[in-house]
């Protein structure tokens, strides 16, 4: 799989784009919505974490 297309890099960059977003926000509202956007894709980062059965 190119690097380009990897799902962990593309989340990488969208982390990346979120975190340059946040760090430009005017406002605490405008960062508390980027900061759950940012929750999100940790999400589906850890998604077959947080899958896991709890028995495990």
């Amino acid at each position: 799989m190119a690097p380009s297309t990897d799902p962990s890099t593309v989340i990488d960059d969208e982390v990346r784009t979120l975190y340059e977003r946040y760090q430009e926000a005017e406002s605490d509202a405008e960062r508390h919505e980027i900061a759950l956007e940012m929750g999100r894709l940790d999400g589906r980062r850890h998604a077959d974490v947080y899958d896991a059965p709890e028995s495990e």
